[in-house]
């Protein structure tokens, strides 16, 4: 009988075969540099973890959100079953530009996209039957952020469940919707007000909150390539970070609370690379050689 080769094991390949280490060293730099971190170890610039999310996973959240209420809550109240604890709330463009379902402006859109949050009695009804004090929830909204976050509290509340103890993120990423989405109310500075609220209340009162997700993701599939996204979205940061320290925030009382989101396509470092060969002195068209 013909023996079967021997498989070597191997940690992780990219799609087109090469193989990644578990870890590299500065052994592995054309040019050693001594002083690099491991990841896992401080100032955990390479991961907070030794293998990243390779050895522990992140909390998958499944972005749903139905016509209504009751047909969300009993997709929730499955899932709940099953043992999930991340959800990930998907709400109609109605509740994300701030319409109730009767609106005339809202027909034709009442439930397509998500579910119909017009009242703090259907935030209640959303989540009849599952703990808020044993779940984190990422809400998808912008411009009406406040007003969600406000009911989902107010729900939380009424379930005994105080606010201190809450886990999640809400998006809160109005810059991002100027540049790509479009779901927007007011204007720039009212817009970065309400968000600097927002982002003050939690720090002050939901210290396991996110109070933002600054979001790329949108920007990249609305056309930006991946230097581009990197690029904006950090901007955005920037600027959201220098409006919380404007309005009198010490930034190590907020800056740990802030989430970023990202596309990441099939393999991230390999796209990276091939998108610096093919933007070089395009992204960057007033660089020459005197500024390099």
């Amino acid at each position: 009988m013909k023996e079967k080769p021997e498989r070597k094991e191997e940690f992780r390949t990219t799609v087109n075969g090469t193989v990644v280490k578990r870890v590299y060293t500065p052994t592995d730099l054309e040019e050693p540099k001594p002083d690099t971190s491991f990841p896992g170890e401080y100032p955990f610039t390479r991961h907070v973890m030794p293998t990243g999310y390779r050895g522990r996973l992140w909390t998958m959240r499944q972005y749903s959100g139905f016509a209504t209420v009751e047909e969300t809550n009993k997709r929730y109240k499955y899932l709940y079953e099953q043992g999930v604890t991340g959800f990930s709330i998907a709400f109609h463009l109605p509740t994300q530009l701030g319409y109730d379902s009767d609106h005339p402006l809202a027909v034709g859109e009442v439930g397509k996209c998500g579910v119909a949050i017009d009242s703090l009695q259907d935030m209640e009804r959303l989540w009849d039957g599952i703990s808020l004090a044993d779940v984190s929830t990422s809400m998808t909204i912008n411009a009406t952020a406040p007003i969600l976050l406000a009911m989902y509290v107010a729900a939380a509340e009424k379930q005994e469940a105080s606010q201190e103890k809450l886990r999640g993120t809400v998006q809160n990423d109005l810059l991002k919707e100027y540049i790509a989405r479009n779901t927007y109310i007011f204007g720039p500075e009212p817009s970065m007000r309400l968000i600097t609220d927002l982002c003050s209340y939690c720090a002050q009162n939901m210290p396991k909150w996110n109070p933002i997700s600054i979001s790329g993701y949108h920007m990249r599939e609305a056309g930006a390539t991946a230097i581009q996204e990197a690029a904006f979205t950090l901007a955005n940061g920037i600027a959201y970070a220098q409006a919380m320290v404007d309005k009198g925030m010490a930034v190590d009382s907020f800056a740990p609370r802030f989430s970023f989101f990202f596309a990441a396509y099939t393999n991230l470092l390999e796209e990276i690379a091939n998108e610096v060969s093919r933007s070089d002195g395009w992204v960057y068209p007033h660089r020459t050689a005197a500024n390099q």
